[in-house]
């Protein structure tokens, strides 16, 4: 989908279109922007970027808070129309997802013809435009997809894939960041095409395992099949301070209530989570992540008490910006020991499921942890 929040935004918001729309943190705080309208784009503002800086860049745009409630439900939308042309849908985020159109020609025509009619449909039934890259594997048809942003269609016939990507720069290969496209760079590899010049020998031994499979995608091999019931990677929560903390107890209340969030959202999709994820953005703007794996838990206060012992293996001795936990290594629940380690565990999971209930039915913090309550004052009668 092209720029989704804020291309959402604009069509609930007739008086947006046309405008700059940043959606994200409040400008004047210290979050970060997680969409930003093709207006808005012009001024150089990107998601991802300080909240800050977009404020900077773009001082006229309109500045909307995330509704991920609203998202979520255009994506549902969305993916029912993907689900009409082909069982085999992969949902990559809220806002991406890979079809397999193999074998119905029959129904739709030309796997290029099935494409525009998916497109037409999205735009009928949500007033949304989709670019799409049309290939014969997925690493190809995701770079297709962002070649002609917004309302694209970029198709690559079978066979042609090496020479398509020969002249995209290196950094649009997944798995390239930053410290690897200046270490290609480095080498004279600033394209794809050069990179395909290059024996995948050199590359593995520069690079190792990663070296050959970059040599693979650069002549765009790609073999992983469309995954329609693939479990999510991980699940996490994470929260940008107003203003750069040193505060530990902070961080701990701070990991405890998203450790909470982390565990519902576990126990609503049924999983439990073997590798716990620490991540603190330092001033001005250094990530760290520590991560430690265990047995499965979808537990909070399990959670927590690993993410602290992270936090204390840290050793923070600088100002943070942001702190988060995510889980990974997902699975289904009741795999794990756990219970036979922790006496408690079974009574804290009977506990974790009364609390969701009461709050699907009172709405989120009905019933929270009593260490996250604020302090209590201390209240004395007059005279």
């Amino acid at each position: 989908m092209d720029a989704f929040y804020a291309s959402v935004e604009q069509r609930d918001q007739p008086d947006l279109r046309g405008r700059p729309v940043i959606v994200g943190a409040d400008p004047k705080g210290r979050g970060v922007v997680s969409a930003a309208s093709y207006e808005a784009r012009r001024f150089g503002v990107r998601s991802a970027m300080p909240i800050s800086r977009a404020a900077r860049l773009c001082p006229h745009a309109a500045f909307l808070p995330v509704d991920m409630a609203k998202y979520r439900a255009v994506s549902v939308q969305i993916m029912g129309i993907l689900a009409d042309f082909s069982p085999l849908v992969e949902p990559v985020s809220v806002d991406e997802a890979f079809i397999d159109l193999t074998g119905t020609e029959s129904l739709f025509g030309s796997p290029l013809e099935a494409v525009r009619r998916i497109k037409q449909r999205i735009r009928d039934e949500t007033q949304l435009t989709a670019s799409a890259g049309l290939a014969a594997n997925k690493f190809v048809a995701k770079v297709a997809s962002d070649l002609q942003k917004p309302d694209g269609l970029v198709a690559v016939a079978a066979g042609g894939e090496a020479r398509f990507l020969a002249p995209l720069p290196v950094d649009l290969i997944w798995g390239v960041g930053r410290v690897t496209a200046k270490a290609l760079g480095d080498l004279g590899l600033a394209t794809i095409g050069r990179l395909q010049t290059m024996p995948r020998s050199v590359l593995a031994r520069r690079f190792g395992k990663h070296g050959e499979h970059l040599h693979d995608l650069a002549f765009g091999r790609d073999d992983r099949p469309v995954e329609p019931f693939g479990l999510p990677k991980s699940v996490g929560a994470e929260e940008t301070f107003d203003a750069d903390c040193t505060d530990a107890e902070l961080f701990r209340t701070t990991l405890r209530a998203q450790a909470e969030r982390v565990a519902a959202e576990l126990r609503e999709g049924g999983f439990a989570a073997a590798r716990i994820t620490l991540k603190l953005r330092l001033a001005p703007f250094e990530t760290h992540t520590r991560s430690a794996t265990g047995e499965p838990t979808q537990d909070g206060l399990e959670l927590y008490r690993r993410a602290r012992v992270l936090l204390e293996r840290e050793r923070v001795t600088r100002p943070v910006r942001l702190i988060g936990l995510s889980a990974g290594r997902l699975g289904p629940a009741g795999v794990g020991q756990l219970g036979l380690f922790d006496p408690h565990a079974v009574r804290r999971e009977r506990l974790a499921r009364v609390v969701d209930r009461l709050t699907e039915r009172f709405g989120e913090g009905a019933v929270i942890p009593a260490t996250l309550l604020p302090p209590k004052r201390d209240v004395r009668p007059p005279g």
